[in-house]
């Protein structure tokens, strides 16, 4: 699935992917596809909270040499 923006997020700590993550979905409209890297092993439940708070869908997660990716739709 290809995605309309990508966000380096890897080598920060929590918050901070959190908080790129939904300042970069704002610039998004709706039914977009945001594509984030982490590296933070939090970001693995703390994505997918925060997403499903705001409505937003996970289409895709993967994790390849350390880095975690995340393909988020814009609800």
């Amino acid at each position: 699935m290809k995605s309309n923006l990508q966000l380096d997020a890897t080598g920060l700590s929590c918050p901070m992917p959190i908080v790129k993550t939904k300042k970069a979905i704002d610039t998004l409209n709706i039914g977009e596809i945001l594509e984030v890297q982490v590296t933070d092993k939090g970001a693995l439940a703390d994505i997918p909270a925060w997403a499903k708070a705001g409505g937003h869908h996970i289409v895709d997660q993967s994790e390849k040499a350390g880095v975690i990716t995340f393909l988020i739709q814009k609800a």
